[in-house]
């Protein structure tokens, strides 16, 4: 089915009084012009807010986070400029790619994963996609969801790189909902599941994803009102929180009523079921990666990393100055490491800055993203968000998402 040309799809809207809701307003990010221009763009990116208006907007615009956020009366902000890159997408992967960030746009819907939005949501929605399909030129089968595109990397309860790190977004995977978006084609199953590159830690998102409408409405309905904050024999800390688990602002409140945020657990396996676990509405949707303690992320290097414990893309951080990759250190070395090495899980060892190779050189736009890390001179770790167009100075060690 040929798509009609986004000018053709408004002046039908507004002909039958659908689009006299619709308005678009400025609300640019501090961050909008340190953003690096996109070379390409491949993929629209659908996302929940999970929170309401006024917090989503705030913390969106803080962190640059989305080029675009619909509010529940169909009204639409501009957070980053629709041609740069907007850190939206996180780890991501699709189809081998990583970092989506970098060939996306994003777009934020005030709502919640599993819960329908307005109709002048979907009216606005739908003219805001169409119009961005028909710049980029981006078929119905890439407007895709961020659960789709999250994976994690390998931590204490899924030992190898995973899809599920986030349901964000799950309900425009569902066929009717794509539907009312003018969305008639979608992925009919997970690319780099099915290419191995990937394990599947969340079979019931997998369903909604994927399933036919039938399995879709199926999987909705068995676990309609089910889902809970409560952790159980079945349902863990990740199961609730995903990569918020260890977070400060994720708060548990224990059965006999004391209180620890999740950096303050230490024995994860000892935490007892009935514990509630109550997510800041104030986390940003994509909180940067931070570097992982042993002894405070876990006992041990296999604790935090899983089976990637060996990996070139595992960085440890040697308390005696030294950086390594995992692929550089024996098993033995790695199992006696001391409480307090630091480390990265998933990044690539960019190198060093020098004179005639810069940052940008090195990891292109993700430069000054707060998921990228720079090891100064003097041993400090710090984010790219912290440089803010300051120059970075040679002999600085640059780590980047995969």
């Amino acid at each position: 089915m040929k798509r009609m040309p986004a000018i053709i799809i408004i002046l039908m809207a507004m002909m039958t009084g659908l689009a006299s809701g619709i308005h678009l307003s400025n609300a640019y990010s501090p961050l909008n012009s340190q953003r690096s221009i996109r070379k390409r763009t491949d993929y629209i990116i659908l996302h929940t807010t999970e929170a309401p208006l006024k917090s989503s907007l705030r913390e969106l615009r803080r962190y640059g986070e989305a080029h675009y956020l619909v509010g529940p009366d169909g009204h639409i902000y501009r957070i980053i400029n629709k041609h740069r890159v907007a850190a939206h997408a996180g780890r991501s992967m699709w189809k081998g790619r990583t970092n989506l960030d970098t060939c996306s746009v994003g777009i934020e819907v005030v709502g919640y994963h599993n819960k329908d939005i307005t109709s002048a949501q979907y009216t606005a929605l739908r003219v805001l996609i169409s119009q961005l399909q028909s710049i980029y030129r981006i078929p119905d089968e890439d407007v895709l969801t961020h659960s789709m595109v999250a994976y994690g990397a390998p931590n204490r309860w899924h030992r190898y790189p995973h899809r599920g790190r986030k349901r964000c977004g799950m309900l425009f995977a569902k066929r009717d909902v794509r539907n009312r978006l003018g969305l008639t084609k979608q992925p009919a199953f997970d690319p780099d599941v099915k290419a191995g590159r990937l394990r599947n830690a969340d079979p019931y998102l997998a369903k909604v994803l994927y399933g036919s409408a039938r399995e879709q409405r199926q999987a909705v309905a068995v676990f309609a009102g089910k889902e809970s904050n409560v952790i159980s024999k079945n349902r863990s800390a990740w199961d609730i929180a995903r990569d918020r688990y260890n977070s400060p602002d994720t708060l548990y409140i224990f059965p006999d009523g004391h209180r620890l945020h999740g950096d303050q657990i230490k024995d994860w396996k000892s935490i007892q079921s009935g514990t509630k676990v109550m997510l800041s509405p104030l986390q940003h949707e994509n909180a940067p990666d931070r570097i992982k303690e042993i002894g405070r992320d876990g006992r041990n290097a296999v604790a935090i990393a899983g089976s990637a414990v060996r990996s070139s893309t595992t960085i440890y951080f040697l308390k005696d100055g030294r950086v390594r990759q995992g692929n550089e250190l024996s098993l033995k070395s790695i199992s006696s490491l001391p409480k307090g090495t630091r480390m990265l899980v998933g990044y690539v060892n960019g190198g060093f800055v020098r004179k005639g190779h810069s940052a940008h050189d090195i990891c292109g736009p993700k430069w000054n993203l707060s998921s990228t890390f720079y090891r100064l001179s003097n041993g400090t770790v710090v984010s790219g968000a912290s440089f803010k167009g300051k120059t970075i100075p040679p002999k600085t060690m640059v780590f980047f998402q995969r």
